[in-house]
């Protein structure tokens, strides 16, 4: 290991070791009940609020995933992509995040999202409280994979290390840190995590365009490559076996590929997966004051727009000052880390590799942290063992932390594997799982217990549905499965809901007392 490497490792160690002291600061708290584990007494502030929001919901994607998706195709699927992100983002702290923080209280004081859903209803048999919670069980953990990829990648490209091993490592970090604080030091964590990523990316783009010759000299290159730098076109990488073929020194590209009004909804249609992000919502429910989720989403707001921005730019200024050096789809995503390493001294890069570090951490944390919290506390303590301590519950909690992070580092064994594409599709399935679902629940009062079941049983069977079987079959159905699950879900909240006994006084009278504010 050479004297860069090692000043680079001791920046992330600095920063690792800061993470930490903040989980110890909160485990005496976060310890006290199930409700500071989980929810964190409902406390946060509006900054803590705004920026654990967008840093667990952006993870190691935004540093890598999506400026990689610029790098290797051009502007267009990133920037529509982070255009419908900005829209949802908007949307979502705009309508949903005061009524969920009012409803979330109304219903029996719920602080996880099934707790939500199934108080929202009323329910005794607990099926909407079971059925959420598997599903997010199901997702987090593909979600968690994908941060577990990350850490492999980062690592393994810095250190020259084995990816398998360099990924576990990464994996068991972030399982102590989370068996250890809980929801508040989560929160604290991300909301530092938040301003260490968008240094990070501000930084780069700043010396990036500087050593590239200027924002200029990045334009102009691009505008070499057909199709690299449209908003209705799309950079066709030549491949064989999807590696990048180079003639004298260049990337070979193809015709540029068209890109049509279908593509850019499907690509937009990202936004629509914000109505049902548990990492996001429960940052809603955990505000002190829902006065201040107001100044709250104006923060949000600036962090995300920025992010979004300098991420895809990133991607395409990447391809002037290191045209060849990713030859895969794969590869690419590692074009944040070649740009860091190779333009910054060697501690100050490691602390922009804290930067990814910062955002896996960010998003691992909260997906770990609330898959085992709908075990614990929805499906142990909600169905199985209802009398259960809190105690009891907690060790639940950390028993199924371990279990999920193992199925995930099998999940993430693959080297090979896209972030993008897996963070993709677990986005889709919370977004037509949860997002009709949370919409309905919120807004619309004839809403019934068997359109909601129906409404995240068809969201969910219609994402594995379009994705593994009708997108194989091309053209028009090649459309992000994001965008008809969303539909087909809301059709049969509606269809059901209308088909079935209408809520019960007792419900209604929640909804109405909720719309009025109280």
């Amino acid at each position: 290991m050479d004297s860069k490497t090692i000043q680079i490792l001791i920046a992330m160690v600095i920063y690792m070791a800061a993470v930490i002291v903040i989980g110890i600061m909160y485990a005496r708290r976060a310890n006290k009940s199930s409700e500071n584990y989980f929810l964190g007494g409902r406390s946060l502030g509006p900054w803590v609020t705004a920026m654990s929001a967008e840093a667990s919901d952006m993870s190691g994607w935004l540093l890598m995933g999506l400026p990689g998706v610029a790098y290797w195709c051009g502007l267009a699927d990133a920037a529509w992509t982070a255009i419908g992100l900005a829209i949802g983002t908007y949307l979502n702290w705009l309508i949903v995040s005061k009524r969920l923080r009012r409803y979330s209280v109304r219903a029996n004081n719920s602080i996880t999202l099934p707790d939500f859903f199934s108080n929202r209803f009323r329910e005794k048999n607990k099926v909407i409280m079971t059925l959420a919670a598997l599903f997010i069980l199901i997702f987090f953990t593909v979600y968690a994979a994908s941060c577990f990829v990350t850490c492999g990648k980062l690592f393994a490209q810095l250190f020259g290390a084995p990816y398998i091993a360099m990924m576990i490592v990464g994996a068991v970090f972030v399982l102590l840190y989370t068996i250890l604080g809980g929801f508040l030091a989560e929160s604290a964590s991300d909301f530092m995590q938040g301003i260490v990523m968008i240094v990070a990316l501000v930084v780069i783009v700043t010396i990036g365009t500087v050593t590239a010759g200027g924002f200029g000299a990045i334009i102009e290159n691009s505008k070499n490559i057909p199709g690299f730098l449209e908003f209705f076109g799309m950079a066709n990488p030549s491949t064989v076996d999807g590696v990048q073929q180079v003639v004298n020194g260049a990337p070979l590209f193809g015709e540029k590929l068209d890109y049509g009004l279908l593509t850019i909804c499907s690509m937009m249609a990202w936004g629509l997966g914000y109505f049902g992000m548990p990492q996001v919502l429960l940052r809603f429910m955990a505000i002190r004051d829902e006065k201040e989720l107001k100044p709250s989403r104006r923060i949000a707001m600036v962090w995300v727009v920025i992010s979004l921005a300098v991420a895809v730019f990133i991607g395409i200024m990447g391809r002037t000052l290191f045209p060849v050096e990713h030859l895969t789809k794969s590869a690419s995503e590692s074009i944040f880390i070649t740009l860091s390493t190779s333009s910054l001294p060697a501690l100050l890069a490691g602390f922009v590799m804290a930067g990814i570090l910062a955002a896996t951490i960010s998003s691992s944390d909260s997906y770990l942290l609330i898959a085992a919290s709908a075990v614990a506390k929805n499906i142990f303590h909600g169905v199985v063992r209802k009398k259960a301590t809190d105690k009891q519950v907690m060790w639940v909690t950390r028993i199924t932390l371990l279990v999920i992070a193992i199925i995930a580092i099998v999940i993430a064994l693959d080297e090979n594997s896209v972030i993008f594409d897996i963070v993709s599709f677990a986005w889709s399935g919370f977004g037509a799982t949860f997002g009709p679902l949370m919409l309905f629940s919120l807004f619309w009062k004839r809403t019934t217990r068997a359109g909601a079941i129906a409404g995240m049983v068809s969201g969910a069977g219609m994402v594995f549905l379009w994705k593994l079987v009708i997108s194989k079959l091309g053209g028009v159905f090649a459309i992000y499965e994001l965008l008809p699950a969303f539909i087909f879900s809301a059709i049969c909240i509606v269809v059901v809901s209308l088909l079935t006994k209408r809520p019960s006084a007792e419900i209604e009278e929640d909804f109405e007392a909720v719309k009025a504010g109280n």
